[in-house]
């Protein structure tokens, strides 16, 4: 079990999972419109509810910034690459990370793949954060929202989605070839490594595609996140334009 905090997190797993949720506790004599609608859809949820001291949440929150809100939640299920790419919409786009550390970048990640509308997101066991609550938080609840695929060889979830007909493009600064020649109008799926040493070899070498955005800067390269996010747009964009509908 772990704990959520912070209104927008607590707000987005009440209307994404509230069967995950074991209780959620709110800070006594503090009131505020966006802290009444979390209550209300607490109860509406028949979600337990109880009100307890700024001191004590104060406590389970490790002392992060809880703005008098937290909830115990069970662990987050996660499914096979299989069944992630039975439940995908048709062209289907599926975003892996490869070996991101950082809670605060997967978070970033994560929400960014959840405005794209990722039809999942597949994460390594090892070399990996977790869905903990400070990426949940960092997502803004986005994760609360995705579908995720937990795998032991990123290596095989690129065998099996290339299986499937998928087009596998990974991301790397030094690539000549730009992130724009990639076709996203197929089943894709995007490929982002941790920061500062890229894409593993081998991951890269499976890959279809590997392909940069370019850089104008004395900076060489985008934070992992803003990569991500800066690929998925460019999915989304080429969806847009040659099918309205692929946008869902």
């Amino acid at each position: 079990m772990s704990v959520l905090y912070g209104i927008h997190a607590v707000l987005e797993i009440l209307r994404a999972e509230p069967s995950r949720i074991e209780r959620v506790t709110v800070q006594r004599g503090l009131y505020g419109p966006r802290l009444q609608e979390a209550i209300d859809l607490a109860r509406q949820q028949q979600v337990p509810l109880s009100f307890e001291e700024r001191a004590w949440l104060d406590r389970k929150s490790g002392g992060s910034r809880h703005q008098g809100i937290i909830c115990q939640v069970g662990e987050a299920p996660t499914l096979t690459v299989e069944e992630l790419l039975q439940q995908a919409v048709p062209p289907g786009l599926v975003l892996l990370l490869d070996g991101i550390e950082d809670p605060q970048n997967l978070g970033a990640i994560l929400r960014s793949a959840e405005v794209a509308r990722v039809d999942g997101v597949v994460l390594p066991q090892r070399r990996s954060a977790g869905l903990t609550a400070s990426v949940i938080k960092t997502s803004a609840g986005a994760a609360s929202h995705l579908k995720v695929a937990r795998i032991s060889s990123l290596n095989r979830a690129i065998e099996i989605l290339k299986d499937s007909g998928y087009w596998v493009t990974g991301l790397a600064g030094e690539s000549e070839k730009r992130i724009w020649e990639v076709d996203f109008s197929v089943p894709s799926a995007l490929v982002v490594g941790r920061e500062g040493s890229g894409l593993h070899r081998l991951v890269r070498e499976k890959c279809d595609l590997v392909v940069s955005i370019p850089a104008r800067g004395r900076v060489t390269s985008y934070n992992v996140s803003v990569a991500a996010g800066i690929a998925l747009y460019e999915a989304i964009r080429q969806r847009a334009g040659k099918s309205p509908a692929s946008l869902r």
